[in-house]
């Protein structure tokens, strides 16, 4: 750290060598205690800005601060002050310098740019000031957090240790009221055990004395005394007899003794999984929220979150300060806040309605600060329903009979008169592709990255083109074969480079390798009945197949392999077909002169009427247009929708 000891005062005169105590940013001096003094009570010096020299950050004075001289190096420019300063080369110089090294370079007075870095150096100060207070106040909480996290981590522990030892102070206690009731009912379950002992065992010395008795006369005695003892001993034996018939020879308890419970597994679990350790706020960078990355305006969009603590768990409560909003990636920045849904476990739903199309940017915060991955990117798309009035109107030479759209916004255009203009975005001619001959008729255009291909309806082919309109290669003769086309009508890649076709003469869909090989034939089965001239094609994002049935006023749907998924009508010679991202579709009907937009579940949302004989659409979602070609007109017409 500086120190006023180490800097000597360079502003008072005659050599003063007191130590500085300040460093003057206005007049780019170190101060002793009598040059601070002078400029405090010194009317013209006391709007200086000081900077105390014991502060942290003056150590960088030294390196940012050099000592600069007051006049000009020019050998011919002795003695002339450095009053002015040349822009041109950022140094300063003296007036002299402005008629002769520095002539008609950019030159201002030096008081004018060093007033400009004063305020300049101000503003910086004050912000530094600013975030050094901020950075003080956050290093503080911080460390009032750390005392109360150790604090709340010293109770706890506390609360764990006295939970158990009163738990084993309890499981001690009930141990020994579990023995002691077993001593008291074993000793009761013997001692009457052992007075039916004694009592079997009086009977069995009796009937012992008797058998002893009536052997011992048997052997030694006279009739005479045999028959005398032959009438006592019967009756005494009988007598002893009868009290064992009076008694049970099983044992008066037969009951062993057990624990009334074992141990119950779910009490085992419980008590394994007794208490948990629980923050008691959740931590927002931990929190998370689930959202799609595309919303569309004037659309609901929800966002689920799920709040989390420091150490990646779920926070089962409610009530914190939830907040959302979407801003426009704009100059504007316009924004809209989200409505917040409180469920009470820790889980939130944000409801939030887009009021404008483009790149947005999702920002949620919860009692004030970013939640995980908050701000993140949101895309939000246009609303087709408001599709109405034409934008920009592209004449084309002959009759429009098709349109497509580069990614970098070229519009390609197919004539009756047998070639492709190529037009830049803002409708000016680029080019034009096609000799005399290459083409008849090119009725549908498909570009996928650098490649176009065009359905060449009366040549019966497909045409493969770079965006230059160089050929490739070509395949499909006429017929109605596999592989042969008979005026095809539409054509489009998909993402494993398969070639779909309208056959449209030949009333069926032909999928087609890179080369023209035949993979598989649609014959529009399903529904109502087969194709009947099928014109335009498209997929979706899943690669389902979209056909405009143009002679059946349909569009059917079909898996990549063929399948029949569905099909849904209302329309008038279907001609042109588009689908975005999400599954919205928008259809041109010849006929029917309109152009109509439907829902991903096929259901009419909009329409744009009085179109005349609309061939041809194609969407540029990244400037929320819609390109429609009209045959009877002869222009291509750009719609665009809400954004």
């Amino acid at each position: 750290m500086l120190t006023s000891r180490e800097v000597s005062c360079d502003f008072c005169a005659n050599g003063c060598t007191n130590p500085a105590v300040v460093f003057c940013c206005s007049c780019r001096k170190f101060l002793c205690k009598t040059g601070h003094d002078c400029h405090r009570y010194v009317p013209q010096l006391l709007d200086h800005s000081m900077v105390q020299l014991d502060k942290e950050f003056a150590s960088l004075l030294p390196t940012i601060i050099k000592p600069t001289e007051h006049y000009c190096s020019q050998p011919n420019h002795k003695q002339q002050v450095l009053d002015f300063y040349c822009k041109t080369c950022n140094c300063l110089i003296c007036r002299h310098c402005i008629v002769t090294v520095h002539k008609d370079h950019s030159i201002t007075e030096l008081s004018i740019v060093a007033e400009s870095h004063r305020d300049e150096m101000k503003v910086s100060l004050q912000l530094a000031q600013e975030n050094k207070s901020a950075l003080a106040g956050a290093i503080d909480a911080n460390k009032k957090m750390m005392q109360q996290i150790e604090t709340s981590k010293q109770i706890a522990e506390s609360t764990i240790l006295q939970l158990f030892r009163d738990l084993i102070a309890a499981m001690e206690e009930r141990k020994k009221s579990l023995l002691l009731d077993l001593e008291m009912i074993s000793l009761s379950k013997i001692t009457s055990l052992s007075l039916q002992k004694e009592q079997f065992e009086k009977m069995q010395q009796d009937i012992c004395q008797y058998t002893e008795a009536t052997s011992h006369i048997l052997q030694t005695h006279t009739d005479n005394e045999v028959v005398t003892l032959g009438e006592l001993l019967p009756m005494e034996l009988k007598a002893t007899l009868k009290k064992v018939e009076k008694v049970s020879l099983t044992p008066n308890d037969r009951s062993y003794l057990t624990m009334s419970e074992q141990m119950d597994p779910d009490l085992l679990n419980k008590l394994l999984k007794l208490g948990d350790i629980v923050e008691l706020s959740p931590a927002p960078h931990e929190s998370k929220f689930t959202f799609d990355k595309v919303a569309r305006v004037n659309t609901v969009y929800h966002i689920q979150v799920e709040t989390m603590t420091s150490t990646g768990r779920h926070y089962p409560c409610g009530g914190l300060v939830m907040k959302a909003e979407l801003r426009h990636r704009s100059q504007d920045g316009s924004s809209v806040l989200g409505e917040v849904e409180d469920h009470g476990d820790g889980t939130y739903t944000i409801s939030i309605t887009p009021q404008t199309a483009g790149p947005h940017q999702l920002i949620i915060t919860m009692d004030d600060k970013h939640l995980q991955n908050s701000p993140c990117d949101l895309k939000v798309k246009g609303d087709y329903t408001t599709l109405c009035d034409v934008q920009q109107v592209i004449s084309v030479n002959g009759k429009p009979l098709c349109v497509a759209v580069h990614e970098i916004g070229d519009i390609y255009v197919g004539s009756n008169n047998d070639r492709i203009y190529v037009y830049d975005h803002s409708g000016h001619l680029k080019n034009t592709i096609g000799s005399k001959g290459q083409f008849n008729c090119p009725f549908d255009i498909f570009i996928k990255k650098d490649m176009v291909y065009v359905a060449d309806m009366w040549n019966h082919c497909i045409q493969k083109l770079t965006t230059r309109g160089e050929l490739i290669s070509k395949f499909g003769k006429k017929g109605s074969g596999q592989g042969e086309f008979n005026g095809p009508g539409g054509v489009l890649v998909d993402s494993k480079d398969r070639v779909i076709v309208s056959d449209s003469g030949n009333n069926r869909v032909q999928v087609l390798d890179p080369s023209g090989k035949w993979i598989l034939t649609i014959d529009g089965s399903g529904g109502d009945h087969r194709f009947k001239s099928p014109r335009g094609l498209a997929l979706d994002s899943q690669g389902n197949i979209y056909v405009a049935a143009f002679g059946s006023n349909t569009i059917k749907v079909f898996t990549p392999d063929g399948a029949y998924i569905k099909m849904y009508g209302g329309l008038n010679s279907p001609r042109g077909l588009a689908i975005d991202e999400d599954g919205y579709s928008l259809v041109s009907e010849g006929q029917g002169n309109r152009l109509s937009v439907f829902d991903p579940q096929g259901k009419k949302i909009h329409t744009v009427e009085n179109l005349i004989t609309p061939t041809g659409i194609a969407l540029d979602c990244e400037h929320f247009s819609v390109y429609v070609s009209s045959l009877d007109s002869g222009n291509v017409s750009k719609y665009t929708y809400a954004s």
